[in-house]
């Protein structure tokens, strides 16, 4: 690898995970990782501590996100629903559709500040019939958009609350879903095409540049605010990163980039210069 292409200073946390796809930074200042059996990890980024806080039956977790009482929800693709999961492990159904169409492949969830949950619901893979659902406090589901529909996968929201960035692997590319004044979905945005590759998981920082993880091939590009496309690890040899999916932002001063690797049995971390958007927790 060339040395332009490792910006970032991976390193393994050390812990056996099984196929993570998600990565998460709780509000109790732990890091969250699932697992293709159901599990839910709990750990310490310095690879000090890890536990298993459940395992969801029959369930494969993928994207998860927390409230202010450190709830996980999380995205179960077999179980076709959104699990809560308390802090000591007790799971319950959150959202799995409404009375119209059930969920079918939820995969990434986004809380807002008023504790609306944004879900994206892939559908089949080059079918173009996925959904971004939007789930009011308390577990009501409503389909809220069918604009990003090509696989939505990991999302982000902006700073400012304005807008919803949906990764779209399949075609790939990264969009923007504009959230109007009264809730309700607005104009879609292509933000940039990534031809011949899968993206996976999206993560904004404090200078508005996008960080996205690509399943395949292994990389993961910085997009700054400006539109320029930088490879800040390319690992062609799969010598770390095996299938990168779903990034965040952790670490107390939210200057820790956490990486989930999909088709391996780790987390990886490296520190970043900027810190990540401030993480949106809830009170529900």
């Amino acid at each position: 690898m060339s040395s332009e292409h490792k910006h970032l200073a991976l390193s393994n946390v050390g812990l056996a995970f099984d196929h993570p796809e998600a990565v998460a930074w709780g509000p109790d200042g732990n890091a969250y990782a699932g697992g293709e059996a159901g599990q839910l990890y709990r750990f310490a980024l310095d690879g000090g501590a890890m536990r298993e806080v459940t395992r969801v039956a029959g369930g494969f977790l993928l994207g998860l996100a927390h409230d202010a009482d450190a709830n996980t929800y999380a995205c179960d693709d077999r179980n076709a629903c959104v699990h809560r999961i308390t802090p000591d492990g007790a799971v319950s159904i959150y959202a799995d559709g409404d009375g119209e169409q059930r969920m079918r492949v939820p995969n990434y969830p986004v809380f807002d500040d008023h504790g609306n949950l944004y879900v994206s619901d892939s559908g089949s893979w080059g079918a173009r019939d996925g959904v971004v659902w939007k789930v009011a406090p308390g577990g009501k589901a409503s389909i809220w958009d069918r604009q990003a529909c090509a696989f939505p996968n990991g999302m982000c929201l902006s700073a400012d609350g304005h807008w919803l960035y949906v990764v779209e692997s399949c075609p790939p590319l990264i969009s923007k879903v504009a959230i109007n004044a009264d809730g309700s979905a607005g104009e879609r945005v292509v933000v940039v095409e990534l031809p011949r590759q899968v993206p996976d998981g999206v993560a904004l920082d404090e200078n508005g540049d996008l960080y996205i993880s690509l399943y395949n091939p292994n990389i993961i590009y910085r997009l700054t605010a400006a539109g320029e496309l930088i490879t800040l690890y390319d690992d062609w040899e799969q010598l770390m990163l095996i299938a990168p999916t779903n990034i965040a932002f952790g670490g107390p001063d939210r200057k820790t980039l956490i990486v989930a690797s999909l088709c391996g049995w780790s987390v990886h971390t490296a520190p970043m210069a900027t810190p990540g958007l401030r993480h949106r927790y809830p009170q529900l």
